[in-house]
């Protein structure tokens, strides 16, 4: 197994302040944005988004955070993946445009899964896409509105994301497994 680092923490911190930036211009009226992270760490670099948009414009988002576990097309096979718990979005989404945010956009399953979720709360006026990495490979035809860094990756390829809060460090690894 060979691990490559890929980003440290003072990349991450960049990238977390330059998605901010694009989230800010692009969106003109903050006050009906929500910023809903993805469990396990989207949901950290989604807040950490929300705190450094309120750092350069002085506007609190709405925020919150889903766990997708029962909605994903693998629940089944995929019960040891981490801590299931609850979603938290106390909003009325139909008001709302949401950007979620996720750790790796890889397949589009975690996204398409996040998306149903967001849906059972009801209709948003519309749903972006923020991503610290973006590793290529989709199943699904989805594509991030904003993302941190494309990490063009091999299926025998994992990228390995650490956040604080989460996992006590920030760091983004490639591990490549030999076969």
């Amino acid at each position: 197994m060979k691990k490559n680092l890929l980003l440290d923490a003072n990349k991450i911190e960049n990238i977390i302040k330059r998605l901010s930036c694009e989230i800010i211009e692009k969106n003109n009226n903050l006050k009906n944005i929500c910023v809903v992270g993805i469990k396990s760490r989207g949901d950290i670099i989604a807040n950490r988004v929300v705190e450094k948009v309120f750092e350069i414009k002085g506007e609190k988002i709405d925020f919150g955070y889903i766990d997708v576990t029962f909605y994903r097309d693998d629940f089944l096979s995929n019960l040891g993946s981490h801590k299931i718990g609850p979603s938290k979005v106390n909003i009325d989404v139909t008001k709302y445009h949401i950007i979620l945010v996720d750790d790796v956009l890889y397949t589009g399953r975690t996204i398409k899964a996040a998306m149903d979720e967001i849906f059972s709360y009801g209709r948003p006026l519309s749903i972006q896409l923020a991503v610290l990495i973006d590793r290529g490979n989709r199943q699904l035809p989805i594509k991030a509105n904003y993302i941190g860094k494309n990490i063009p990756s091999s299926n025998n390829e994992q990228v390995h994301v650490y956040v604080e809060g989460f996992d006590k460090k920030d760091e983004v690894f490639l591990v490549e497994h030999k076969e």
